[in-house]
């Protein structure tokens, strides 16, 4: 077990439910999610570790994740739906991934290797095992990965793009299977952790393949081996630790969102901080994210 880091409160808004921190290296930014406040939160990561908030982007409905492309350009996950927001403001709607008679929203989200996004469901109707994985490539085309989760919610990939890890939060399980990222083929899936305690939620890769797990409820950030042993366990003072993501120029930096949500008032009076944002510097470098690839117009045939 290695040392422990320590954690610097980095930013003071406090989220309902901050979520999906995603770092831009094209601009040197970070971006994250209130999710049921339909916020895109921007902000300046300081070399103190702490996080200027500059900016924020409101949607509505929800925001369950939030990508960017190296031109600037953003694929949202909108409440059913996957939209486009260009630098100009200009948005569109390019895939429903939710039927309208179902009561759930979209979660967490990511580009794969090739910059295709990822993105899972939610049930709002209480538990469910029918809920999805899909992945959506720059025609708008939808391929379905799961279709049997009951909440759909972290996703990585291993350094080489050739591993693909996926939580299921309410069975308490994070799932690996091998990933061809130019073909997209996707392997069986297999349980390489379960939790006993706390619920995983969301996730990111370091460079040595390792695993950083957001565990809701449990107020931790841990690291698990690509073998699934653990390695390195963070606390901090809140209950409901939300995702991990890597930041800063070096990608030396993990970002750690948390959130209010569901916690009583005697709760919040013990954990103040909830929802707000924290900061580490683990000793270990991120995985570069690939940026979304945008949007293409798929030509017509002659």
């Amino acid at each position: 077990m290695t040392a422990t880091p320590r954690v610097l409160l980095a930013e003071e808004t406090a989220c309902e439910l901050g979520e999906g921190p995603v770092w831009d290296p094209h601009r040197q930014r970070l971006l994250w999610v209130d999710i049921n406040r339909a916020l895109v939160m921007i902000g300046v990561l300081e070399p103190s570790g702490r996080i200027q908030l500059v900016d924020t982007v409101a949607f509505e409905g929800t925001v369950g994740a939030v990508a960017v492309a190296v031109d600037g350009s953003w694929i949202v996950a909108n409440g059913r739906e996957l939209v486009t927001l260009d630098e100009s403001g200009s948005s569109r709607r390019i895939a429903t991934l939710i039927r309208a008679e179902l009561d759930a929203r979209l979660n967490d989200g990511k580009p794969d290797p090739v910059g295709r996004f990822v993105v899972g469901s939610l049930s709002l109707a209480g538990p469910s095992s029918t809920e999805i994985l899909a992945r959506v490539d720059g025609a708008g085309h939808v391929s379905v990965i799961d279709d049997d989760l009951t909440l759909s919610n972290g996703l990585a990939w291993s350094p080489d793009g050739t591993v693909m890890y996926s939580v299921d939060t309410e069975r308490r399980s994070v799932y690996r299977r091998d990933y061809e990222p130019t073909t997209g083929r996707v392997g069986a899936r297999e349980t390489l952790i379960r939790f006993e305690e706390g619920f995983p939620d969301g996730i990111c890769t370091d460079e040595e393949g390792c695993l950083w797990i957001a565990v809701w409820g449990a107020g931790q950030v841990r690291r698990y081996t690509p073998d699934g042993e653990l390695v390195t366990t963070i606390v901090l003072d809140v209950p409901h630790v939300s995702s991990v993501a890597f930041a800063g120029l070096d990608l030396d930096v993990l970002v750690i969102t948390t959130a209010r949500q569901g916690l009583t008032e005697a709760q919040l009076a013990r954990h103040p901080d909830s929802g707000k944002l924290f900061t580490t510097r683990p000793g270990v470098r991120g995985m570069r994210v690939s940026p979304w690839q945008g949007l293409r117009e798929e030509k017509e045939n002659p």
